[in-house]
């Protein structure tokens, strides 16, 4: 299976044409590193841009603290992000898949570095380490947090904070190609988005698809903002929460995350909200904006989606009454719902201390934290679609062990699916289950007990936020050494990239290396 995964990623990363020299080697495997370094520039003016709105909310709140951190970050992003724009010569070359790839990896990168530098001009509980943990668990929409005293940051921060995860939510990359024209536009939004992703819009433009995905997403975070402030929330709880919610991040204003409402209507509007932002974003552009329900109702994934989440809460309400920790069916249902719906979809709101619960309301959060939403939604995980993909395989080849003779083949949602895709479905499991174990492993060797080791690496590679043990819905991250905050903040970027895109990066790189030194001279002049 290794060696399948290797010859996978070697033909992906490569030109499909057999060189005939040493030239055509060349062509074959540079990459244009100034167009990937203008594009990582202009991924820096948009995170400069969310600064200097963070910095507007600090300015216009009365003694806000954060409005010098801000505006030096602002200053100090702008200009690095400006550099590559005056410096660098684009050319009129055009995006290739391993360019495109490698501009999505560098901008996360680069924006969750320079993320951290609000916290870290700031100051209080962020070193250098936490703010880039608070950074990184913001962008790639995890939840997780270092801080003690949540309430404690000025306004302005509180809205950079919750500004990073609403941007990671629809992308980073797929925000700022909104500005792109071309081909170019196409290329970047095929490389962040995940061809799963698309699998039910095969055959339109990825720039469509990720259209589609913006409007959807810009259009829910203002119905939820707007749903919360009829339950009673001000204007600023309600826009970070709507934000946190669509994005399925789970970052809150508010030391006991939601709980510290006590607002029924607040948690059911919230709970609509995680369950549609973990649905494809694409079906429901179809089924609201073009007013087509039938979509939602006729996708087998979405109705496979909810009916585990349907089944979880049912368990959970059950063995929350029958083990004696709810006397009321009614609350019981209420806060089974929420988590339910917050951890499935990996937003990580709490309204209670769930690692107070009996062992098997638990274990069934903890195998919400791996499944996970649709893809083309904004929650982590594996994903349902993969899911389903995998366990068709499966009873496929079983059915042809048994009887040989038989035709067989894999369907979702009334379409054919590839031996290709069943595959890389098979390969994105397995790669995600061995990085949960080796990580659960080092966290294991630092000194965590096995529960908080092993929930923490699941809940960072899936940017769930909230494990259990040590790291529960109404804990965090604070007491982690160093080097596992680091390791967590590696864990976080990998899923939020879905894996592969790192592996093609760093395939890339290699075969760049590879390069004749001669030939690269050649291909450069």
């Amino acid at each position: 299976m290794i060696d399948n995964f290797n010859a996978k990623i070697k033909i992906f990363v490569l030109i499909n044409d057999n060189p005939r020299d040493i030239f055509a080697l060349a062509k074959r495997n540079d990459m244009n590193w100034k167009i990937i370094t203008w594009y990582t520039g202009v991924s820096l003016l948009f995170v400069a841009m969310l600064m200097a709105a963070s910095g507007i909310i600090a300015f216009c709140t009365p003694g806000d603290e954060s409005r010098f951190p801000l505006l030096m970050s602002v200053i100090l992003t702008g200009t690095v992000g400006f550099f590559p724009l005056i410096f660098v010569r684009r050319g009129k070359h055009s995006l290739s898949f391993r360019e495109g790839n490698s501009i999505v990896v560098g901008a996360w990168c680069f924006a969750c570095f320079f993320g951290m530098f609000p916290y870290l001009f700031y100051g209080g509980e962020f070193t250098p380490v936490n703010a880039l943990f608070e950074s990184v668990s913001g962008f790639t929409t995890t939840g997780a947090s270092i801080l003690n005293d949540i309430e404690a940051l000025p306004r302005g921060l509180q809205f950079w904070r919750i500004s990073t995860a609403w941007v990671g939510g629809v992308g980073i990359v797929t925000l700022f190609s909104m500005i792109v024209m071309g081909q170019d536009k196409s290329t970047l939004s095929g490389a962040e988005i995940s061809s799963v992703a698309r699998d039910p819009f095969a055959g339109e433009r990825n720039d469509s698809f990720a259209n589609r995905m913006l409007l959807t997403y810009v259009s829910l975070t203002l119905v939820t903002f707007f749903s919360l402030k009829l339950t009673g929330l001000g204007w600023f709880d309600a826009l970070t929460n709507a934000m946190s919610a669509c994005s399925t991040c789970g970052f809150c204003t508010k030391n006991s995350s939601i709980a510290f409402y006590a607002n029924p209507a607040a948690e059911t509007v919230l709970t609509v909200a995680m369950l549609a932002a973990g649905i494809n974003f694409g079906l429901l552009f179809l089924a609201i904006i073009k007013r087509r329900p039938v979509y939602i109702w006729k996708s087998e994934t979405i109705k496979v989606f909810l009916s585990l989440v349907a089944g979880a809460i049912v368990i959970v309400t059950s063995d929350l009454m029958v083990n004696g920790h709810y006397h009321s069916l009614g609350r019981a249902l209420r806060d089974a719902s929420f988590q339910v719906a917050s951890i499935s979809t990996t937003t990580g709101f709490a309204t209670r201390d769930t690692t107070l619960w009996p062992p098997l309301s638990m274990a069934m959060l903890i195998i919400c934290s791996f499944i996970c939403g649709c893809s083309g939604s904004t929650s982590g995980g594996i994903k349902i679609d993969r899911a389903i993909l995998a366990s068709k395989g499966i009873r496929r080849k079983i059915r042809v062990a048994v009887a040989p003779n038989s035709v067989s083949c894999v369907r979702v949602d009334g379409v054919i699916r590839s031996d290709e895709q069943v595959s890389d479905a098979y390969g994105y499991i397995f790669c995600y289950l061995l990085i949960v174990v080796v990580f659960a492993a080092i966290n294991i060797a630092f000194g965590l007990d096995f529960i908080t080791g092993v929930t923490a690496s699941i809940a960072c590679i899936g940017n769930v936020g909230p494990g259990f043990g040590d790291v529960g819905s109404m804990s965090n991250y604070a007491a982690f050494p160093a080097i596992l905050k680091t390791t967590g903040m590696l864990e976080m970027l990998v899923g939020r990239l879905e894996i592969f895109p790192v592996l093609y990066l760093l395939r890339s790189i290699s075969i760049q290396r590879g390069t004749p030194r001669g030939a690269r001279r050649f291909q450069s002049r």
